[in-house]
């Protein structure tokens, strides 16, 4: 299990090429709504940071491996969720 220092660093370093990606879907393609992007790209600050402080305080009562399994899926549940929305943009 990486620490918690690496885990941090994955989250922030995922979250800005998502972050990015967005942006430049935004500005490449013509015909997106400025209130969609707007509200994907807080949406993804808002996940960054709930899972940020997640693992700064874990949950007491489970095992830490769990936890931290749980976390990783659920974090890669909504990151994909988020790519899916960022692939819709443009449509």
């Amino acid at each position: 299990m990486p620490n918690r220092k690496d885990l941090k660093s994955t989250i922030n370093n995922i979250c800005s090429a998502v972050f990015a990606e967005c942006v430049a879907m935004s500005l490449y393609h013509g015909k997106t709504h400025e209130e969609n992007v707007d509200a994907l790209l807080e949406s993804i600050l808002a996940i960054r940071n709930d899972y940020i402080s997640r693992i700064s305080h874990p949950e007491p009562g489970m095992k830490k491996k769990e936890y931290f399994d749980h976390l990783a899926h659920s974090f890669t549940e909504q990151i994909t969720e988020i790519i899916d929305q960022i692939s819709n943009l443009s449509e």
